[in-house]
């Protein structure tokens, strides 16, 4: 009995590497060069590019009525907190040290925000 199952795992694993080798055979793949895939990608067609700068415009404009609806929900210094962090991209300590908040208190105004934007979104898209 030694050995009868090393020997069926070897016959399994011999037919799935003959069997996948007979599909490589049989049907070409493409080279797999990533540098080729990324190449096709940086150029999309002019359909496509101007439907992803369409997308982004909406996006946009979606962004700025929803915060136009929101902003004065909040005390400045919410608002400040969430607007340096989230749309300017500074750190939450620099961010704190700026308004004179805990670097908490500026993740918890960033997450309000957030919170009551995304609400607005809905409503929008909604309407």
């Amino acid at each position: 009995m030694q050995g009868s199952f090393r020997g069926w795992l070897f016959g399994i694993t011999r037919n799935k590497v003959a069997a996948f080798l007979e599909q490589r055979r049989t049907r070409p793949t493409g080279s797999g060069d990533t540098d080729a895939h990324l190449r096709l990608h940086e150029h999309p067609g002019p359909a496509s590019a101007a439907e992803d700068e369409w997308e982004r415009e909406f996006e946009r404009q979606l962004f700025r009525l929803a915060a136009a609806r929101v902003q004065d929900a909040f005390a400045p210094t919410t608002w400040m907190a969430f607007w340096l962090t989230a749309v300017e991209g500074k750190s939450g300590a620099s961010v704190a040290e700026q308004l004179g908040l805990s670097v908490g208190a500026v993740y918890v105004a960033r997450s309000r925000v957030l919170a009551r934007l995304a609400e607005q979104v809905r409503h929008i898209r909604a309407e």
